[in-house]
């Protein structure tokens, strides 16, 4: 796609308060693709103006007539996926296949949920002799990651615009194509203008003149735990609602009497997609100590398919690419051992990491600890069930996690982790499902109904 040169604020693409730009990289070959504005707090107040002139009137649509502008988004979205595909291919480095089937088809289910969601969701309720009123926060301020850039802008904006808030969109600065033909997409869906506003630009700019500004009602942000909680304090500070879905530790369990080899072969894939890109990622396998060796002998055979450049796409950029490698040093120096990749960048050109596989790997350890974001998996050994158990816990994030064994055993397993979704036995992503973390992943749910709560205030009348 061409990159636009404007934002699109109140229904139409305007030019951006500043010439400054931000050049967009292609990470496989590291070569300019476009540019686009980089936005002034003066762009964030004009679309956050936008954005509360417009609120009235989408607030008071009925359901049944957002859910008809919601289903006719995701129709738009349907019918440009190829083009969706080859822009996140291009601007974030995932494989074709990745592109089309999760970057630019997943999108498709959650936005088809909420069409339907607006449809039938009780915004109104009789509680005894009360009537209980869900209206509308207001104004959103919707931050979202590179690492799915439309499955997180889907994932915000929808509910938001189901609830009847509108929203202005500050994407991540790697991947703002993708966020301005979604704007393509509102607009081509015939959403009233001012709804939906999109001003591309940096974090520490953009990012935190839209998270300060009085007139947003509620921040939703996707990213590191450390940003999160910087917008949280400022938040807090104007007693402002906040939904932030941050950094995560996911711990993999595989209990005795689990498929080995299916429980580890799922567990490397699951890491290795996205280049590990994935906050929810299983990036700590578990395994009991009398079948150790044994998975560690079936990661390094699975992990041996994913070739960089074929199924495995660079890092989003080079700072990106510097950090994994660091962490993959810091363990070697810690003493893990190196059963697959490495350090070393595995092609001249591009942002590319080794796939990896960490073995002796111990509770304490930085790469057990901390949220690396690349290809590199770590296999810790466990004793018995409390020993998984502690173990499984004992980081300051509790996003996700799977469990693998007999299905009672895994599902009470499952019930004592400190985390907010875990897949017992490989399963299936389900769009209408809460997703969302413990402890420091972050406050508050995405998807589903739970995910459309968020957009809500609550009012009761009383009879």
């Amino acid at each position: 796609m061409k990159a636009h040169d404007g934002m699109y604020i109140g229904g139409t693409w305007r030019p951006a308060a500043t010439a400054d730009t931000i050049a967009v990289v292609n990470p496989a070959d590291e070569q300019i693709m476009a540019h686009v504005p980089a936005g002034t707090p003066d762009d964030v107040d004009a679309a956050v103006r936008a954005a509360r002139a417009a609120f009235p009137g989408w607030a008071a649509t009925a359901p049944a007539d957002r859910a008809a502008r919601l289903a006719a988004l995701r129709d738009v979205l349907a019918a440009r996926q190829g083009e969706i595909a080859e822009t996140v291919t291009t601007e974030l480095g995932a494989p074709p296949k990745l592109a089309a089937t999760v970057h630019a088809g997943l999108p498709l289910l959650v936005a088809g949920s909420y069409a339907e969601l607006a449809a039938t969701y009780a915004f109104e309720e009789e509680v005894g002799n009360s009537t209980v009123l869900h209206e509308p926060v207001g104004v959103v301020g919707a931050i979202t990651p590179w690492n799915y850039p439309l499955h997180q802008i889907v994932a915000k904006v929808a509910p938001a615009l189901a609830a009847g808030c509108t929203v202005v969109l500050k994407p991540a600065e790697d991947t703002p194509l993708t966020a301005q033909l979604f704007a393509e997409a509102v607009d081509e869906a015939g959403l009233p203008a001012g709804v939906f506003n999109l001003v591309t630009g940096l974090g520490p700019v953009a990012g935190q003149a839209l998270a300060e500004h009085p007139d947003v009602d509620l921040v939703s942000f996707t990213g590191s735990t450390a940003v999160g909680r910087r917008i949280g304090a400022t938040a807090g500070g104007a007693v402002k609602r906040v939904a932030l879905e941050l950094g995560g530790k996911s711990a993999n369990v595989i209990l005795p009497g689990a498929d080995l080899a299916r429980a580890v072969a799922v567990g490397i894939a699951n890491v290795m997609a996205n280049s590990g890109q994935t906050c929810s990622a299983w990036t700590r396998m578990l395994v009991h100590t009398d079948q150790y060796d044994e998975a560690v002998a079936l990661a390094a055979e699975a992990v041996a398919k994913y070739t960089p450049g074929d199924r495995l796409g660079p890092l989003v950029n080079a700072r990106q690419q510097q950090r994994v490698r660091g962490y993959i040093e810091q363990g070697v120096a810690e003493g893990a051992r190196l059963v697959a990749g490495g350090p070393e960048a595995p092609r001249e050109t591009g942002y590319y990491v080794a796939p990896t596989v960490f073995a002796d790997v111990t509770a304490e350890m930085t790469i057990a600890q901390e949220e690396i974001f690349g290809p590199v998996v770590s296999i810790l050994r466990y004793e018995d069930e409390d020993d998984a158990l502690r173990i499984a816990n004992g980081t300051v994030y509790g996003l996700a996690g799977a469990v693998w064994g007999p299905r009672d055993e895994a599902v009470a397993f499952a019930r004592r982790m400190d985390t907010g979704q875990v897949d017992i036995n490989g399963g299936r992503f389900n769009p209408l499902a809460p997703f969302g973390g413990y402890k420091q992943s972050g406050v508050g749910r995405e998807l589903g109904s739970h995910g459309l709560a968020e957009y809500l205030h609550t009012k009761s009348l009383q009879f």
